[in-house]
Formats: C-alpha cells, sequence, structure tokens
C-alpha cells in the first residue's frame, strides 16, 4: 500500500521583476502627452517636494533665480473663508447681476431672468442612450402593461446597431411572455424612431424605412423585398430584367436606397472620437532645413522644492523626518529624469525616421521606404521593445498631415530597379491606380499587377487582391457603374 506524504525539494528558477520604479519609468516612455501629463499632476498630488515651475514666458536664469528667491521669502499664507464672508461674495455677485442686466438692456433685472440665467448656465448636454430613447417612447405608447413589459424586454435584447438578433419565439421562452405578446410588442418598436429600429436584418431594416417614408410600393422597395441579393451584388441588367424598368431608373432607386440608414442605433453609440495631440513636429524652415519641435506644451517642467532642500541641509530634522525626504527626493529625481529620457528616446527616434523617410517629408506617401523597428532600436542604441514602447499610442505633424509614429513602420518589397518599396506606398499606388479606371469597365486585380509592373513594381496578384480589401476597395464586378 503506497503512503502518501509531503516532500520538500529545491528548485532555481529564473525570472525577469521588473521594479516599481522600471515599471513607472516604462510607463511614462509609454504614455503619449495628454496621458502623461495626467500621471505628472497625480505625482504633484502625491509628492509634496514636488513643484510646477511657471510656464509662461522663459526667464533668464537670474530673473527665474530672483523670483524663487522672492517666493521663498513670501511663503503662501492659508485663508480661512467662514460664513460670512462667503456671503459678502453672493451679494456682490447680485449687485453686478443686477448692474449688467440694467446697462444692457434698460430694463429690472427679474426673478424670471435670474430663473432663465440659472437654467442656462446649470444645464449640462448629457448624450441619451438608445435605451434611454426608447424607453421613453415606450412609455408614451398605446400598450397594455404587458405589451410594455415586452417592450421593455425587447430593448434590452437590442444590439449596438438596433437590430433584434434574436427570434421572437426564443424571446417569448426566455422572458416567459406568450409569444403573440412579444411578436405585437415587435411591431410596435418598429414604428418608433429611429426609423429601422427593431428589425432583424439589413434588408427588413430597409424595407422598414421605406414604409415608415410612405414608399412601401416604391421600385426601391420592390428591389429590397425580391431582388435584394442581385441588389448586394449591384446587377443592374438582371434588375433590369427582373422589374422592367429602365437603367436611369434602377439607378435611382439604388440611390434611395443608398440614402437609408443601416444601422439605425448607430447615432446613440458612445463618441470614440478622442483628441489627438501630436507629440512631435517636422517641419522645413526658411532655410530648407528639416526641424524636430518635441510638444512640450502639455509636460509640467518640474523642480524639488528648496524650502524642503534647505530643511534637509541644515540638519535639524530627525530620522524620520530625514527618511521621509530623501524618499520624496528620490522620487521626485527620477520622475523628473523619466520624463527627460522619454524626451530625448523621441526625439532620437523621430531623427532617425527623418533621415530614413527625408522622401516622404518632401514628397508624401508615394515615397514611403520599409522601415523596422529593429533597423531604429540599432542605430539609438536601445532595445526593440524600447523603440515600441516609445512610439505607441504616438502621433507626429508632418507637413501632409499627422501620423502615428507607427505609419513610418512598415515592411515592403524590392522593385524591379533594386529600390525598396513601402506597402504603404503599394497601397496608394493600388488607390490611384483605381481611382482613375473607367468605372463602366473596372480595372481586374490582374490588369492592377501589369500596371504596377510598369512602375518597377512586382508583386502577385494576391497580393493586389489582400492590399484592395485592406483599403476597403471592393472587387471588380462590384465596383462597375452602367451608364
Amino acid at each position: 500500500m503506497a503512503i502518501q506524504g509531503f516532500q520538500q525539494t529545491q528548485k532555481q528558477t529564473q525570472s525577469l521583476v521588473l521594479a516599481p520604479q522600471l515599471r513607472h519609468s516604462l510607463k511614462i516612455l509609454q504614455a503619449p502627452a495628454m496621458e502623461l501629463r495626467t500621471s505628472i499632476l497625480e505625482e504633484l498630488q502625491a509628492n509634496p517636494l514636488l513643484e510646477e515651475l511657471p510656464t509662461e514666458s522663459v526667464l533668464s536664469v537670474e530673473e527665474n533665480t530672483e523670483s524663487i528667491n522672492e517666493n521663498e521669502r513670501e511663503p503662501d499664507e492659508e485663508i480661512d473663508f467662514d460664513a460670512e464672508d462667503f456671503s459678502v461674495f453672493e451679494r456682490m455677485s447680485e449687485d453686478l447681476r443686477e448692474q449688467y442686466a440694467l446697462e444692457n438692456t434698460g430694463q429690472s433685472y427679474t426673478p424670471e431672468d435670474e430663473e432663465r440665467r440659472d437654467h442656462f448656465m446649470n444645464s449640462l448636454t448629457e448624450s441619451v442612450s438608445l435605451q434611454q430613447h426608447l424607453i421613453e417612447q415606450a412609455k408614451l405608447a398605446d400598450t397594455d402593461d404587458a405589451e410594455r413589459e415586452a417592450l421593455f424586454y425587447l430593448i434590452g435584447s437590442l444590439n449596438d446597431s438596433g437590430y433584434l438578433t434574436d427570434t421572437v419565439s426564443n424571446i417569448a421562452l426566455t422572458s416567459r411572455i406568450p409569444y403573440f405578446t412579444v411578436k405585437k410588442a415587435v411591431d410596435t418598436l418598429k414604428t418608433f424612431d429611429p426609423p429601422g429600429i427593431g428589425t432583424d436584418s439589413l434588408q427588413d431594416c430597409l424595407i422598414t424605412q421605406l414604409e415608415l417614408l410612405g414608399r412601401g410600393d416604391s421600385l426601391a422597395a420592390r428591389i429590397l423585398r425580391d431582388h435584394f441579393q442581385l441588389l448586394v451584388r449591384r446587377r443592374v441588367p438582371d434588375l433590369k430584367r427582373r422589374t422592367g424598368a429602365s437603367t436611369e431608373e434602377i439607378e435611382r432607386a439604388i440611390e434611395e436606397i443608398g440614402a437609408l440608414e443601416p444601422a439605425p442605433g448607430r447615432r446613440f453609440a458612445a463618441d470614440s472620437n478622442t483628441v489627438i495631440e501630436p507629440d512631435v513636429t517636422v517641419y522645413q524652415d526658411e532655410y530648407n532645413n528639416w526641424q524636430i519641435v518635441l510638444n512640450n506644451d502639455y509636460i509640467p517642467r518640474l523642480r524639488i522644492n528648496a524650502t524642503y532642500k534647505n530643511l534637509l541641509a541644515k540638519g535639524s530634522l530627525n530620522k524620520k523626518e530625514k527618511h521621509y525626504l530623501l524618499e520624496h527626493i528620490r522620487s521626485g529625481k527620477f520622475l523628473i529624469n523619466s520624463i527627460e529620457q522619454r524626451q530625448q528616446t523621441i526625439e532620437r527616434i523621430t531623427q532617425e525616421i527623418l533621415k530614413v523617410q527625408r522622401e516622404f517629408f518632401e514628397e508624401g506617401v508615394s515615397k514611403l521606404r520599409p522601415l523596422t523597428m529593429n533597423t531604429i532600436a540599432e542605430i539609438v542604441g536601445v532595445h526593440e521593445t524600447t523603440v515600441s514602447r516609445a512610439i505607441a499610442n504616438k502621433y507626429i505633424r508632418t507637413p501632409h498631415g499627422v501620423f502615428p509614429f507607427k505609419y513610418f513602420f512598415t515592411p515592403g518589397f524590392t522593385a524591379a530597379n533594386g529600390e525598396s518599396v513601402s506597402n504603404k506606398t503599394i497601397k496608394d499606388n493600388i488607390a490611384q491606380i483605381i481611382a482613375h479606371e473607367n468605372p463602366a469597365k473596372p480595372l481586374s486585380d490582374q490588369s492592377i499587377v501589369n500596371q504596377l509592373k510598369e512602375k518597377d513594381i512586382k508583386i502577385a496578384r494576391r497580393t493586389v487582391a489582400k492590399y484592395r480589401e485592406e483599403l476597403g476597395i471592393l472587387p471588380t464586378n462590384l465596383r462597375r457603374r452602367y451608364d
């Protein structure tokens, strides 16, 4: 019989453990300017020994020293307001409002004016979600309690586009609401704003929108109901034969369908737009020399507060106080050095990008050359992952627009003349070739291959098809337009 028990063993392993300071340094390196500013402001709140330098005009060394000494001679005094002090400010505010109203309108400042002003000043605009928008309509709909309950359940089942992705029978089973009540609620939901909401497919969505517009018997509605697959493939000749309509009528019907909203819930989606603030600007000065300017506008300039340094130098602190100050001084200096290192790394990477991609900065996307992060890392003298972190989520302003740093790192091909060509350059060439094609006789992928070959760019047809799809360009048969 086997005897079970515990046994002690020793095992030696190697692992990489990042110190907290190193993790903080990497975070600073990776953060774009706006996020970095937020992190620095948080550190300013946490570290009392750090202070922000004034961001006004740059002072000379003497002027700066004088202002620092003056600040040290006049320490801030804490001001304690009581209720009576605030009542004075309130009376002053009321007097100013009344005076302003009398001077600008010649009429007395009435309580109604005050109410309107407060409503205007205190009102906040808040985006309404799709569900909130529909629930408000459901509350006002002429339905009984059971149907209203089904409406609320359906509203919660919609996807972001506004489609009802589950069947009526499944919803009835899941919600334990009678099938016919759910079906009636679906019909009611389809009458809500935005038009097309609560439908189960693109075809149903577009047809519903036309019916709500009173166009349920139009040619566009007939095409959607009876010839949807031909419409998707844009088979105009087949649509002419099936409907008996002329080319002009088919084209007008397609235009009418194209004006409809394929995703009714889209306008209620959360706004994911973000403000892009380039970390670097590259421009050509009046002497045709290329200049690199780092964006320091959003990065606070920091220093260690001289008062605390003087306290430490006097030697009058106990051991605990001294340890506290030394720890925060080290933390503050590390933050300052990390920010400086970040800026230097970004500047050096930008300098090397400018050397390699000079033709891009001079002429545009068509001259973009292949470049890897490993190449820049070897030149700058850092690891490839450092380059990856340094350019992450950062943008560079160029004479041709604002581009992410990663835009300049791209694989490529060797052209027939021996020059390296970036895949972005090839995509740009494909887009230009298709833009100038005859809409009635669009070019095949093989024809595009042949035209690229004339430009000394030799790539396979499947590569052209891949790049065309990445550009969002339809295949040949779907690009064909009929007169």
